[in-house]
């Protein structure tokens, strides 16, 4: 709860592949509220009352992806609502003079995007999602220490660097510095 509002803030890349990881951590422990809690809010060195917090923080996401039946597979509506409003964004930002940093970042991007829309077989809706798929399926490879062909780390590479600037870009619009 503390590190994704936080992430949440300062980032909304690494906030959606953290909660990713969030659902993948609650789907290991069976949507287990006692054992997520006897595993892993236990260790949190914080005061019992934000111990307390973080427990029901937990409860309402297990008790949210019971309803939107995410108990094996997919992500929360409020998760991919976000990876929507950055599509959304993705499209203005590409049509937008006074963002060709962007428009050259996703020029590189673009084969690999390509790649990753293919790979996906119509399982995801937009570009945007594609590239967070294909970044969380990095973060997988390299949390299991499998080996990652020069070829994927330099097409994700490219990847990464959009996403960057397009949570980047995101940040300034929703602190008002850029105008939709």
């Amino acid at each position: 709860m503390i590190i994704a509002q936080q992430k949440k803030k300062d980032n909304i890349a690494e906030y959606i592949l953290y909660m990713w990881q969030i659902e993948d951590l609650i789907r290991a422990y069976k949507l287990s509220l006692s054992e997520i809690d006897k595993n892993i809010i236990v260790r949190f060195e914080q005061p019992g009352s934000v111990k307390k917090q973080i427990l029901n923080w937990y409860g309402g996401l297990i008790d949210l992806m019971k309803e939107e039946q995410k108990e094996q597979s997919g992500h929360l509506q409020f998760i991919q609502n976000i990876i929507n409003d950055l599509y959304d964004v993705h499209l203005f930002l590409l049509k937008s003079p006074d963002h060709l940093d962007y428009i050259e970042a996703y020029n590189k991007a673009k084969s690999s995007i390509v790649e990753l829309m293919n790979k996906s077989k119509g399982s995801v809706e937009n570009e945007v999602e594609a590239c967070f798929n294909g970044l969380y399926g990095l973060l997988m490879l390299r949390l299991q220490k499998k080996t990652i062909s020069p070829e994927t780390v330099s097409a994700l590479s490219a990847v990464s660097h959009l996403i960057a600037l397009l949570s980047n870009k995101y940040k300034l619009i929703e602190e008002g510095k850029i105008e939709l």
